[in-house]
């Protein structure tokens, strides 16, 4: 049975909780700053709300902290079943709020199910990576992991929400690389992931960015091409197998590794979930000004707003990019914008190093537990976390394409909110318990 044990309470990792609480109120005090006009008057309620979310959050946070969470162990797989069936839901019947249908709720209250899903993929991918260790080959380990990755993936893909399903990606290589599934095998789901993306928008590079035709990328264009190309790779992968069979040459096995990957690859971009213009969006940062008054605005505003913050910043509430209305969705992609028009460089460092501090005492307690599920659970939540991190960061500053992923602890919006919380309650969880016996 689950239960709380207040006992605990002064057992878990104030060290931890902090640096959580302080970026949580730097985020209250910018999202009211995103909602100030420019005559100074707030225009916009976001911050209270978040205030809710906050208060609901550590209640959570400190509820999952206060649970063992090895409790969680056999539940697992019904918590994954109960997030997917969510999924599939939001699919079918969910909201469509930015191109995307990834919301479930009435009225202004909704919830994101594809953000509190990463929680139940991290409990029950931890459960699997146990239970499969000492009976599956190492293959048979792979690609029942891969299946499991594919579920929460694919239905995410389907709403279409590229940005969050890109979480699940770097989540699932981490966790699988501490499990010592194979990097080679590893390294194949990488280079699938990124071939893909890459032939998919190649095309609308080569129109919108490059602004040029490239004759090699008829293969991207033309189907017929195209065709040709991907029977003649899985002519080469099979052939390559066969002589690695026959011969055990390592050579024919890394040809048909590599000819299989770029085979399935070319296959996958062909199923494009994503219209043109949402691929346009992620690739405009390359060279935000081909559409200066579009897909590039949000890009060059928020670089503006960084580089005007300089050293120290322009002073609380004293922004111009964001009090004119220049950024868009600034309490939420762009908050970190705001914050370095206001604090500068010295602000943004600060945010940074309180990321670092939180990212140390996950990785300490890592270090640290004596349990594998524990030891799992955090390797998860620390990929997590770092991802959206130098993913949002990144897109602000504008050396990262634009996907829609928030600044945890910062950004507005309840969904993010509880699912770091309830993560980062998890790795307390962990960290109070790690000397327990097993």
């Amino acid at each position: 049975m689950i239960k709380i044990e207040f006992k605990r309470f002064f057992d878990l990792d104030f060290a931890l909780i902090i640096p959580v609480v302080i970026l949580m109120i730097i985020g209250i005090l910018f999202i009211y700053s995103s909602g100030v006009d420019s005559s100074g008057v707030s225009v916009a309620n976001e911050y209270i709300k978040q205030i809710v979310w906050v208060s609901i959050g550590l209640v959570v946070f400190f509820l999952t902290a206060l649970v063992d969470y090895r409790k969680f162990k056999d539940f697992s797989p019904w918590i994954f079943l109960i997030a997917m069936i969510l999924l599939l839901y939001t699919v079918f019947f969910g909201k469509l709020v930015n191109g995307a249908k990834s919301w479930l709720g009435i009225g202004d209250f909704g919830i994101q199910p594809s953000e509190f899903a990463k929680i139940a993929f991290i409990l029950f991918f931890s459960w699997f990576l146990i239970k499969s260790e000492k009976t599956d080959s190492d293959m048979s380990r792979f690609l029942k992991s891969l299946a499991i990755l594919a579920v929460p993936l694919l239905l995410i893909l389907a709403q279409p929400d590229l940005g969050t399903a890109s979480v699940y990606i770097p989540v699932y290589l981490t966790m699988a690389f501490f499990a010592n599934i194979k990097i080679r095998y590893l390294g194949m789901v990488l280079l699938f992931g990124i071939f893909t993306v890459v032939f998919m928008v190649l095309p609308i590079w080569q129109e919108y960015i490059y602004a040029r035709q490239v004759p090699v990328l008829k293969i991207l264009t033309d189907n017929n091409i195209r065709l040709v190309v991907i029977i003649s790779l899985l002519v080469v992968t099979v052939l390559s197998l066969i002589g690695k069979i026959f011969t055990s040459k390592k050579i024919f096995y890394w040809i048909s590794y590599f000819s299989g990957i770029l085979t399935f690859s070319l296959i996958a971009s062909m199923v494009n979930v994503l219209q043109d213009y949402q691929i346009k969006r992620l690739i405009v940062f390359l060279n935000p000004y081909v559409d200066p008054q579009g897909s590039g605005w949000n890009i060059i505003q928020s670089i503006t707003a960084i580089g005007s913050g300089a050293i120290f910043g322009k002073g609380y509430l004293q922004g111009t990019q964001s009090h004119y209305r220049y950024l868009p969705q600034q309490s939420t992609d762009f908050i970190f914008s705001i914050l370095s028009e206001e604090w500068g460089f010295v602000g943004g460092l600060v945010v940074f190093l309180l990321y670092a501090f939180i990212l140390y005492r996950c990785i300490n307690t890592m270090r640290h537990t004596r349990e594998l599920y524990g030891f799992y659970i955090i390797a998860g939540v620390s990929s997590m976390i770092f991802f959206h991190f130098v993913v949002n960061v990144g897109m602000a500053m504008g050396i990262m394409p634009i996907t829609g992923i928030p600044l945890l602890f910062l950004s507005y919006g309840g969904s993010s909110l509880l699912t770091v919380l309830m993560a980062l309650g998890l790795v307390l969880s962990i960290n109070s318990r790690r000397m327990d016996h097993i």
